[in-house]
């Protein structure tokens, strides 16, 4: 792979309907996961677990990218292959999760601030020595009486610009996350306003720091209804929403938008990527950069038995192929029975 630049890399990560597999659970997060399924959370598991994602067949052709934890981008095979290794093989780039999580934002009961400033430069210096290509960080929104505040979102959307920068510096191509959390009874059209607001925060504080566009992706939340509403808006109402609020708001030099799934179960995330898609009409890859809605078939088929590895890599794969099909407008509900 010849990628020379940052806009190179970014170009590649979401060419040809390929995304992201998101794999950069933190160990807490990890542990919940494979509590769901029986399986103690050992290093040696979660490393039997990510390697069993990385050498799926699914993986090469449909994913681009795949974001790593620290713990990860670390470890070796059984065989002793680096797990970064595996992921090269299959013709994907090593990314790493940077942002050190969240903290209360002081005067600002209910939300918080993403950290992991300090030492950033000196960690993306060793992960870029490791062979990651591109870098993550989230911010989180809440939607709630009186939130999200301005104070809540120029505070994330800052630092979300300041990573990018030291990200771009390092060579490293910078995926920024300002992800509304689907938690609570709002309408869709109270989703609509708050991504807007983050997305219109997040492009000026990029502007301000002189980060290159056409060297990052962008992983937003759809807009959607909150998951406790009590009317759900539909796929087309989703699709149509998302796509004006990212239209109005996203600079059409960004190579690449891979959503973040965020609670939707995985044929869902399928179905509002395709619509999104097949409406068309937009200057940038549309594409998935999926945790759950990629891994969750996966995760229950593995169980933790080494007998179930191949069944498990098989959903796995499905999942990568329905998504690229989704990226590309080409997929059907009828592609799901197998």
């Amino acid at each position: 792979m010849s990628l020379n630049n940052i806009e190179d890399i970014a170009t590649f990560i979401v060419a040809d309907g390929k995304g992201i597999l998101a794999a950069d659970e933190s160990n807490p997060t990890c542990g919940k996961r494979f509590d769901s399924i029986g399986v103690e959370s050992t290093e040696e598991n979660r490393r039997d677990y990510r390697e069993l994602l990385f050498r799926s067949k699914g993986m090469k052709d449909n994913i681009g990218g795949v974001i790593l934890f620290d713990e990860t981008i670390r470890q070796s095979a059984k065989d002793g292959t680096l797990l970064r290794d595996l992921i090269k093989n299959q013709s994907a780039l090593p990314g790493i999760k940077v942002d050190k999580g969240l903290q209360p934002l002081e005067d600002c009961p209910g939300e918080t601030v993403t950290i992991g400033l300090d030492g950033l430069d000196e960690r993306l210096k060793e992960y870029s020595s490791m062979g990651a290509k591109f870098t993550k960080w989230r911010a989180v929104i809440n939607i709630g009486d009186g939130l999200p505040s301005d104070k809540c979102i120029d505070a994330n959307m800052e630092a979300l610009a300041d990573y990018a920068k030291c990200a771009q510096d390092t060579g490293m191509v910078p995926v920024v996350e300002p992800e509304v959390l689907m938690d609570g009874e709002h309408s869709i059209d109270e989703c609509y306003e708050a991504t807007e607001r983050s997305l219109k925060s997040l492009f000026e504080h990029l502007e301000k720091k002189a980060v290159n566009i056409k060297g990052t992706l962008l992983k937003p939340n759809m807009v959607t209804s909150g998951k406790d509403a009590s009317v759900q808006a539909g796929i087309d109402e989703v699709a149509k929403k998302t796509l004006n609020c990212l239209i109005a708001n996203v600079p059409a030099d960004l190579p690449g938008i891979t959503f973040l799934s965020g609670g939707q179960s995985d044929v869902l995330a399928t179905a509002h990527l395709d619509a999104m898609n097949k409406i068309g009409g937009f200057p940038w890859k549309l594409s998935f950069s999926y945790g759950r809605a990629l891994q969750a078939a996966a995760l229950q088929a593995w169980g933790g038995k080494s007998e179930n590895v191949f069944i498990s890599q098989d959903e796995l794969s499905h999942r990568a192929e329905m998504n690229k099909l989704a990226s590309l407008g080409e997929w059907e509900e009828d592609l799901e029975d197998r």
